[in-house]
């Protein structure tokens, strides 16, 4: 969390004052730099603290905690690579976004995979269990 903060703070001190979010047609999406800081704030800290309020109140398994903390991890790095397209975004740089896409889409497939492994392990165990009985 503590790298997504930092992130945060990098780009923030390189967007300006309007950071465009995207464009549908003639009309683009707009939002004050401070705003796009204390909202991207509040998600990544609200992400991190309920994983992991839930992760030690709620979950006796060991192995439960182990994957809820990589999947912060995984939304931690999103939530980087998220970041820093904005700002690359905003830049006045001239660069190829397109090369950008399979980066920014690896990150949501790592997420997506991390998500859909607990299911997974937990039907392997399952199978492997009655087995040996």
């Amino acid at each position: 969390m503590l790298a997504v903060m930092a992130n945060l703070l990098y780009v923030y001190a390189s967007l300006p004052e309007q950071v465009y979010l995207g464009e549908e047609g003639a009309e683009s999406l707009v939002v004050g730099r401070e705003r796009f800081f204390y909202i991207a704030m509040v998600l990544i800290s609200l992400s991190n603290v309920v994983v992991y309020l839930f992760s030690k109140k709620l979950t006796p398994q060991e192995d439960f905690r182990t994957w809820l903390h990589g999947l912060v991890i995984t939304l931690n790095i999103f939530f980087i690579i998220g970041l820093s397209f904005t700002s690359l975004y905003n830049s006045s740089e001239n660069y190829d976004y397109t090369r950008i896409g399979f980066i920014i889409y690896s990150s949501v497939g790592l997420v997506l995979v991390w998500a859909f492994s607990w299911p997974v392990y937990s039907l392997a165990k399952k199978l492997a269990a009655k087995q040996v009985v």
